[in-house]
């Protein structure tokens, strides 16, 4: 008798659900899924429903013996599921425009993952995602977590330090999004391509990039000093770098890094961009309207190219191809957020990082690069340092903390006013954050 296997999807009426449906049915000999559980809470259930439809008539059109349910009874759905996929967002795109444009009003820069608005993102969060955890304990205590969920290492960091869950990795489109963008640039096919990434998740570099097994660094790197070039994903546009900058750092740059190495011209781009045409959240919310309306038309059975606009291609070829390859012990090598286990010297062992890993049954097992280089370690040590005060602050309800990893966080110009955000996001956000109100 075939094993049955079930995927249980928290957050199953996220727009980024056909990614997923369509890498599970293009991957099917694989990874032979026969149970799908999309669940959701009341306030997503319509979008549950139409998005659940559509992954029906995704799997009957591709003729295979996947059964989906709908719930919003989340015991329900992870009772005895094999793998748990995690991507909500509490408080929903209002929640992210908040996040986005409060810090604005202090000329600050509001991003979903970085900054005040990671902060934030994780602290309303991590207490949710532990409170899953406990679930999975104990209702499947032999499941993989897959968290797609932003700021996803400051949510891995947190599970592998405030729960007993062992066996969970954290994910990115990011990585697989730039392995995409090097194989366009030197027009060849990606699996030609592989890249060592080492560092953390939206701060994560490419220390080396191999074209049929040759270092094509230099020539890769070069080319980032083109805006056209460096765009990796759908949300940030590209801005070159200098020249000289570039080639002394001698490694790729993920598109979060603009936050950092562009402060400036990324603190303009965004009040330009917030007074002209909305936040990214806003945007978002048109796309996602615009979406849910192809969704609901019941000839639709595929995912619509438009899903690409949302900022999340090659999610479902990221999430299948790690769930494949637990399920099948493959060894192969990919970019995940796992536990470090020394892979980064001067990280601690602890601690979640985002690096190239051989994937095994047992989980990643992150390949050991020694260290960072002296350009980029420092950025990645004080980022670490901040997603481990926002975990514990988010933990403890410990306001004072929260204060603290926004000051030493680099988008932030000064205590003072990193107290002054926090007061007012605190605020804003108070019904999704009872632990620093009670």
């Amino acid at each position: 008798m075939t094993k049955q296997l079930k995927i249980a999807t928290i957050g199953g009426g996220s727009s980024y659900t056909p990614e997923l449906v369509e890498g599970l049915i293009k991957h099917y000999d694989e990874f032979p899924v026969t149970e799908l559980w999309l669940v959701d809470i009341k306030a997503g259930e319509d979008k549950l429903n139409i998005v659940g439809a559509l992954a029906m008539r995704m799997i009957k059109k591709a003729g295979l013996p996947i059964d989906v349910h709908l719930t919003l009874n989340r015991e329900a759905a992870l009772k005895n599921a094999d793998f748990v996929t995690t991507q909500f967002r509490v408080g929903l795109l209002e929640a992210r425009g908040k996040d986005e444009r409060i810090p604005l009003t202090y000329d600050v820069i509001g991003q979903e993952t970085n900054g005040a608005g990671g902060l934030f993102k994780g602290l309303r969060t991590i207490p949710v995602i532990l409170d899953i955890c406990r679930d999975i304990e104990r209702l499947c205590p032999n499941a993989w977590l897959i968290n797609f969920t932003n700021p996803a290492g400051m949510v891995t960091e947190a599970v592998l330090r405030y729960s007993n869950i062992k066996k969970v990795v954290g994910l990115c489109n990011v990585p697989i999004g730039i392995e995409m963008g090097v194989a366009k640039l030197l027009d060849v096919d990606h699996s030609r391509i592989r890249i060592d990434f080492a560092g953390l998740n939206h701060m994560v570099y490419g220390l080396d990039v191999f074209l049929d097994g040759v270092s094509v660094k230099d020539e890769v790197v070069d080319k980032l000093t083109d805006p056209e070039q460096t765009s990796f994903v759908k949300n940030i546009e590209g801005i070159g770098y200098d020249p000289a900058f570039i080639r002394a750092l001698g490694v790729l740059t993920c598109p979060y890094h603009n936050y950092y190495y562009k402060h400036r011209d990324m603190l303009e781009k965004q009040h330009k961009e917030a007074k002209e045409q909305g936040t990214r959240a806003e945007v978002v919310l048109k796309l996602e309207s615009e979406l849910f309306e192809l969704y609901q038309d019941e000839n639709l059975a595929i995912k619509p190219p438009q899903l690409e606009e949302r900022g999340g291609a090659y999610y479902s070829e990221a999430a299948v191809r790690l769930i494949t390859s637990i399920y099948n012990d493959t060894c192969d090598i990919q970019p995940v957020n796992t536990r470090n286990n020394g892979a980064i010297k001067s990280l601690p062992d602890e601690s979640a990082v985002e690096i190239s890993s051989v994937i095994t049954k047992d989980g990643p097992k992150p390949i050991a690069i020694g260290d960072l280089p002296v350009a980029t370690r420092g950025l990645v040590q004080q980022i670490k340092s901040f997603e481990r005060l926002s975990a514990e602050a988010a933990v403890t309800g410990n306001y004072d903390l929260a204060v603290t990893a926004l000051a030493i966080n680099p988008l932030t110009p000064s205590d003072t006013i990193a107290r002054a955000i926090v007061d007012e996001m605190m605020e804003a956000h108070k019904q999704y954050l009872p632990q620093f109100f009670k």
